[in-house]
């Protein structure tokens, strides 16, 4: 499971459609690009209760997630505590890869509807 959120978010961010960084993660809640919102688990208290704050106002999605910043610069090649999806597919995917397969819609993602 933790090879295909490596592929994912990989192909999700060589596509450019993911942004990485608190500032343009919360300019794409602010202008609705965003989809979902990953918080790795070593942000600061103060960074995720700002981006959650942003993310209900234009109600979007913010997961948790199990790796770090330098997990992500290793994947994505940014190092970022803040990773904005903006994409429904690669939203959707990323999301079941991160809960466990526990999607919103009963555990359809976007790519098999």
């Amino acid at each position: 499971m933790r090879e295909k959120l490596i592929n994912i978010m990989t192909m999700c961010m060589r596509s450019r459609r993911m942004t990485a960084g608190f500032d343009t993660s919360k300019s794409a809640l602010a202008d609705g690009t965003a989809q979902l919102i990953i918080v790795t688990s070593d942000a600061s208290a103060k960074t995720e209760k700002e981006i959650r704050f942003f993310a209900a106002k234009s109600g979007t999605e913010v997961i948790k997630a199990d790796f770090s910043s330098l997990d992500a610069q290793n994947t994505i090649g940014k190092k970022a505590a803040v990773i904005a999806v903006c994409d429904s597919g690669f939203a959707g995917k990323i999301r079941e890869y991160l809960t466990g397969g526990d999607t919103a819609d009963g555990g359809i993602s976007a790519y098999e509807r």
